[in-house]
């Protein structure tokens, strides 16, 4: 009996420092983040608690009614670019991110 809770012992501490440093592999940079997950094994997904590490990690500090943090993107043909700042005040601006094709 003494030594199935040293064992669960140590899982338990093992566990806590997984997750303890996806959490904070998570609040890397994308590129940081995605070198230490290509080495991450598939079954990992499973035990470990991705989803909420990953809302926590990425939520921001943000609140409805903020200004949104200024940033420019290139237009659609690449000619141009476009600061967000800019079109600040002149009309509603709305950021589409993902695929909508």
């Amino acid at each position: 009996m003494r030594r199935l809770l040293k064992f669960a012992g140590i899982l338990a501490v093992v566990y806590a420092l997984l997750v303890i440093g996806l959490y904070s592999v998570m609040r890397q940079p994308p590129q940081v983040f995605g070198t230490v997950m290509r080495y991450v094994p598939k079954v990992a997904f499973f035990i470990l608690p991705f989803e909420p590490l990953w809302l926590h990690a990425r939520a921001g500090h943000l609140k409805v009614g903020d200004i949104a943090p200024d940033f420019s993107l290139h237009t659609v043909d690449k000619k141009s670019v476009v600061q967000l700042s800019s079109q600040r005040g002149e009309k509603p601006v709305v950021l589409v991110f993902g695929s909508y094709t």
